[in-house]
């Protein structure tokens, strides 16, 4: 028996929801890559804690997905475990415009739920494809704000799958960083701090910034949202585009002539197309401008 038939055993007797050899197209955002030995969607924290210390036990790599944003699973697949927060998705308010929040919350989602509640602060990030775990994991940010701005702890098991929390000052955020990064603990969830705002004007900021992205951004087009972060002083679709990059394509994949930030998928594009393209810029740009990029998605095979 092989370790991927005790670990079916496991999910049946375990009672946890999964899905084999599953096309990561179909769990991405970017429409990208090959398939997966097993998709877990663990109800509960509990069932979390009992499916990665099985997977530590057995030595199966694995790897956690929320919205299926910001990454790019190769074309050769993930011999391995993703393990889906999606059926992470509690809020509870707890006073004091302070909220508790569940790692599988969509972000589109929760500013929704936030607006209903007249609690304003996190318009800017609505309509960011990703989950509050995602975001968390990399401080996603938009329009001047990023989730740190909003986080007062979070929670999280660690290497022991020990419940632990975090206090803002000790989550090492700086731009697109967290301490999870340095790390492969999985975050539980967050107490999120907003501040008392009036509902007609929360939803008026959320139109602006929507349109502001329907404008700017190649939403027509499956993406992982920004390729590369941003260098210090400068703006990576700007160089690109100085770069005469505006539209270079790798068989589907290819620089979006909207915002040059973005590679989007044309039609059937592979992994090792955008992985090709991705290095294109990187060496145009280094060539020509003398700036390294660092990419920003997370490459998972």
């Amino acid at each position: 028996m092989n370790i991927f038939d005790e670990l079916l055993i496991f999910l049946k007797e375990k009672e946890i929801t999964y899905e084999k050899d599953v096309s990561m197209k179909t769990l991405t955002t970017f429409k990208i890559g090959g398939q997966s030995k097993f998709v877990c969607f663990p109800q509960n924290i509990e069932k979390f804690r009992i499916l990665i210390e099985f997977l530590k036990e057995k030595k199966i790599k694995y790897s956690f997905l929320g919205n299926g944003s910001n990454i790019l699973v190769l074309d050769s697949g993930y011999l391995g475990v993703f393990i889906s927060t999606k059926n992470l998705d509690k809020i509870k308010i707890l006073g004091d415009f302070m909220i508790y929040c569940e790692s599988g919350v969509n972000l589109v989602w929760l500013c929704k739920f936030l607006k209903e509640n007249s609690f304003s602060g996190m318009e800017p990030l609505f309509g960011i494809p990703g989950s509050l775990g995602g975001a968390i994991y990399m401080n996603a940010g938009a329009y001047g704000a990023e989730i740190k701005d909003f986080v007062v702890l979070v929670s999280y098991l660690d290497k022991d799958n020990n419940l632990k929390e975090l206090k803002l000052k000790d989550l090492s955020f700086s731009y697109r960083h967290s301490i999870f990064q340095e790390t492969n603990n999985f975050i539980v969830g967050a107490v999120l701090k907003l501040k008392k705002g009036n509902k007609k004007e929360i939803e008026k900021n959320m139109n602006l910034y929507i349109k502001k992205r329907v404008e700017k951004q190649p939403l027509n087009f499956p993406n992982a949202g920004s390729i590369f972060k941003r260098p210090d002083g400068f703006f990576a679709a700007k160089l690109i585009e100085e770069c005469g990059l505006k539209g270079f394509r790798i068989g589907d994949a290819k620089i979006s002539e909207k915002h040059c930030g973005f590679i989007v998928n044309v039609g059937d594009a592979m992994a090792k197309d955008v992985e090709k393209l991705i290095e294109k810029i990187k060496e145009t740009v280094k060539i020509k401008k003398g700036i390294d990029l660092e990419t920003e998605i997370k490459i998972v095979g």
